[in-house]
């Protein structure tokens, strides 16, 4: 009698299992091969033509130049007339383009220790303040579980008085503090003189006092009587690229000038200690920060700038009063009222990111993905042809990403759309992390992350996202002029980088 055999499981014959495409390593290299094609066709359709040229211009010999010069000779009006129409035309042209904006430095504020507030800690102070029934309490705490952010995030020392203290006094004592400790650190880095900036760009979308935080700022360094000043408030978290792009235009039509951009949000006096949960959800996500940027137009300054500013991309689409903030679908796996912001949302939030990457798609995308673009769109609109739209590979024109760090769900929804690795999410979610949600100045300390680590090349290309109330998406790409010394860099993540990237667990019991 036969041994008996245990069960073996059935598997389909070899010739019925079909090969995985989308990891095939032929297909892989098949693609590679159509990039490289298409982004150097131009190179290898002239080289022929080229040498068929160098080839015609060796068999000339004296006797042919001296032809070709007698005939010149001849014709002295027509060449006059083009030496000066060719001289007018060079002359226009570097009189009319666009001037140059360089980035020579920025600056990220980073507060004392005495306000680091951890999870825990915000669960207790929340719970002292009293204001607060306990079905609230318990959804403040399963938010912050769930919200990415560390426990060395950084709260005004008016919240975190028991009781807490708001005031008018305390929220310009805030603002003080972020606008003036960046503005310092950043003066310091680029010994430029205040009386020397002639733009100020502030923008803080809840906290508008008066005077101004711009008026603050010019009291407070004695910038001159003169200066182009612009205050920018109610406009989210995308406010802070859309003073750069502000700052932009004005550089194209003020020569030999400097700008200083200071993006920031105030916490003193828009923390909420009602129980409407769909406003408890920005006490737990937005912390302390701010950051200083100086744009110059100067050609002397490109040489020790960091980066030159190749595109601004701003869109707005219409949104309801609901999605006040891009940070609200946190709620989305704690409350029925988070679901339905967290659909009104993305709906909103994904027709402007797809408005403001159709507008900045042909200005940095390679020609091989624009033409792979075009072709589904042929085929889905005008052939009616049943396939899903292209989404074409940013990581082909980008080298970084730096995402507004809003919240989890958004960076979630941007690495799955975009096609982006954990490597180009690192600094979004390591900034959530560390600095949590700083609204508009978030997109600076994930550059300052890139620079600590060591990543940022010359002639790498970075592309900031941000997202804002309105609905606002807005984008700014810069270009990388020198490669980024961390040894010699001084920003808010230096003493601690050797600690990150560091495991952020999708749930974080408090």
């Amino acid at each position: 009698m036969a041994d008996s055999k245990p069960d073996q499981p059935l598997t389909p014959p070899p010739s019925r299992n079909l090969p995985d495409f989308k990891k095939s390593v032929k297909l892989k290299y098949v693609k590679l091969g159509y990039h490289y094609l298409i982004t150097h066709g131009m190179y290898l359709f002239l080289t022929p033509l080229v040498v068929i040229i160098a080839a015609q211009l060796s068999t000339f010999s004296v006797q042919d130049l001296y032809e070709l010069w007698e005939h010149l000779q001849y014709n002295l009006i027509s060449v006059i007339i083009c030496s000066t129409l060719l001289v007018f035309l060079s002359t226009l042209y570097f009189l009319t383009r666009p001037r140059p904006v360089y980035l020579v430095n920025f600056a990220c504020y980073k507060p004392k220790e005495s306000r680091k507030c951890s999870k825990r800690m915000f669960v207790d102070q929340s719970q002292m303040t009293g204001t607060f029934t306990y079905g609230n309490l318990q959804f403040q705490r399963r938010i912050l579980e769930r919200s990415g952010l560390g426990d060395s995030t950084y709260l005004p020392e008016a919240v975190l008085n028991i009781p807490p203290n708001p005031s008018m006094h305390e929220a310009r004592k805030e603002a003080e503090a972020v606008m003036f400790g960046a503005i310092d650190e950043l003066l310091a880095k680029t010994s430029v003189k205040p009386k020397d900036i002639g733009i100020l760009i502030v923008n803080c979308s809840l906290f508008n006092p008066t005077p101004s935080l711009s008026a603050m700022v010019i009291n407070h360094y004695k910038l001159r009587g003169n200066i182009q000043s612009y205050n920018l408030g109610g406009m989210g978290c995308s406010a802070g690229l859309i003073s750069i792009d502000l700052a932009k235009h004005l550089l194209q039509v003020h020569p030999n000038s400097y700008a200083l951009v200071i993006s920031m949000e105030n916490i003193t006096l828009n923390w909420y200690f009602g129980n409407d949960r769909s406003k408890l959800v920005s006490n737990c996500l937005f912390r302390m920060g701010g950051a200083a940027i100086l744009l110059s137009n100067k050609w002397s300054d490109k040489r020790r700038s960091k980066y030159q500013l190749v595109h601004t991309v701003r869109t707005h689409r219409g949104a309801d009063d609901k999605c006040f903030s891009c940070i609200t679908q946190e709620e989305d796996s704690v409350s029925k009222i988070g679901v339905t912001l967290s659909k009104d949302l993305m709906a909103v939030a994904g027709d402007a990111l797809k408005t403001n990457i159709t507008t900045l798609g042909p200005l940095v995308l390679p020609m091989s993905e624009q033409l792979l673009f075009f072709a589904t769109l042929v085929g889905k609109k005008l052939l009616k042809m049943k396939v899903k739209p292209y989404i074409p590979d940013f990581k082909l024109a980008f080298e970084h990403f730096c995402i507004h760090a809003g919240g989890r769900a958004v960076l979630d929804e941007l690495e799955k759309n975009l096609q982006l690795s954990e490597w180009h999410m690192e600094p979004s979610r390591m900034t959530l992390y560390r600095f949590g949600n700083t609204s508009s100045s978030s997109l600076w300390y994930e550059l300052a992350y890139s620079e600590a680590k060591g990543r940022i090349r010359r002639g790498d290309r970075t592309w900031q996202i941000a997202f804002g109330s309105g609905f606002k998406c807005n984008s700014a790409v810069w270009k990388a002029l020198r490669t980024i010394n961390p040894a010699k860099e001084k920003n808010p993540w230096i003493d601690e980088i050797h600690n990150f990237p560091v495991d952020v667990p999708r749930v974080s019991t408090i």
